[in-house]
């Protein structure tokens, strides 16, 4: 009963968790661009109310023409939108996932004994301060270096290297699958926390000043717009680490850190190039062509890498010896049973049986043979002999008899 409410549990949190980030990065993407595509107003009226940049757009069968004050408009409308709750509802609902499908079976899904062979509690323990650690080392390096001149390009590095240091270590100390969604839940929560700390309060203040009558402090304005453009470049990195977990090739490789690492740095550049084409269109800057193009080739470079050496039934061995039912059952009763036999059927998958292992029989020579992802952190200790028995019985037929 408690694994099929965790996993009804999963899935409505992963609903609402992919609904409300859609809601958040779409709102993001969106003023990112709008940013990007702002022109000088022409109305001397505009420019009289200290508008600095406007934008004609068509949309669902209207005309719209958001304009922007750099620093404070003259006066405050009735109602004002606020954008925030998308971010906060992402985080606290990716948590909640985070807890439901890692952190509650941290003995299962987090902990790789051949890497580190910990208890849950301090596995956990080590999890959350990744969430934590990454924080204040991200905030600490924007204080001290974002408002120095070339401020963007040491924060840009700094952050760069802080994040291939946190991939490593988590790719070091957790599972495979674990530690490149913990990378991903790490980053997005100081995307989160950005908002929470730096760009709600700053716009509050502004709010605050002008129903004051007070001169509005800029810098307020100028840290927000900061914090949101890190936020931009952080999506797409963050976005492949969730995605990750349903690809095995990518975090089971010997050298996982690099590729998450590499696939990040990819999806970043890939974003720069969105983020200034329309500038570039504007005549503002340079041709971002080169960035797109940078990201494709280090994502092409990774498939390469990637690729298996002589095709999917290399780990299987030779198949000059027929193998039977009997060797096979051997394996699975001791590496399998634990998990797929009568006490227990995780997924709903048995393999006690003739019947049930004839029925999964290609789901076992994926999962334990092709990708090796099962036993899950090769929890049962299964050997690469037994692999590939496995797989040479599969290619001669996967007789259960």
């Amino acid at each position: 009963m408690e694994s099929y409410l965790l996993d009804w549990a999963n899935l409505l949190l992963r609903w609402v968790h992919v609904i409300t980030a859609i809601a958040w990065v779409g709102s993001s993407f969106y003023f990112v661009f709008l940013d990007s595509s702002l022109t000088p107003p022409v109305d001397e009226d505009l420019k009289k109310q200290g508008v600095s940049g406007e934008l004609w757009a068509v949309h669902g069968g209207g005309f719209y023409h958001p304009v922007k004050f750099n620093v404070s408009p003259p006066q405050l409308p009735a109602h004002l939108h606020w954008f925030y709750w998308e971010s906060y509802t992402t985080w606290l609902t990716g948590f909640a996932l985070l807890t439901v499908s890692y952190l509650w079976s941290a003995g299962t899904y987090l902990i790789d004994k051949s890497l580190m062979d910990w208890s849950p509690a301090a596995a956990i323990g080590v999890a959350l301060s990744f969430l934590a650690v990454f924080w204040l080392l991200y905030d600490a390096i924007c204080r001290a270096f974002g408002q120095q001149k070339n401020g963007d390009a040491i924060v840009g590095a700094l952050v760069l290297l802080l994040v291939c240091v946190a991939s490593w270590l988590a790719c070091h100390w957790f599972a495979g699958r674990a530690a490149f969604l913990l990378v991903g839940a790490m980053i997005a929560t100081s995307m989160s926390t950005n908002v929470l700390i730096w760009i709600i309060p700053g716009q509050k203040k502004v709010i605050a000043s002008i129903k004051a009558g007070q001169p509005v402090d800029p810098i307020h304005g100028m840290r927000g717009k900061q914090r949101s453009v890190h936020n931009t470049y952080f999506t797409l990195p963050v976005l492949f680490a969730m995605l990750s977990n349903h690809y095995s090739f990518t975090w089971s490789h010997p050298q996982n850190w690099l590729v998450l690492i590499l696939m990040m740095f990819a999806g970043a550049a890939i974003r720069q190039f969105f983020v200034m084409r329309h500038g570039f269109k504007l005549g503002r800057n340079r041709h971002p062509l080169p960035y797109a193009l940078t990201g494709v080739a280090v994502i092409a470079g990774v498939v390469v890498w990637l690729q298996p050496a002589t095709g999917a039934g290399a780990a299987a061995g030779p198949a000059a010896d027929p193998v039977s039912y009997a060797q096979v059952q051997k394996v699975l009763e001791q590496r399998c049973y634990m998990c797929h036999g009568a006490q227990l059927q995780m997924k709903n998958v048995r393999m006690d049986s003739p019947e049930g292992v004839k029925r999964n029989a290609q789901s076992i020579y994926l999962q334990a043979v092709v990708t090796r992802v099962m036993p899950m952190n090769n929890v049962t200790g299964i050997t690469d002999a037994e692999r590939a028995l496995i797989g040479q019985w599969f290619q001669g037929g996967a007789a259960v008899q």
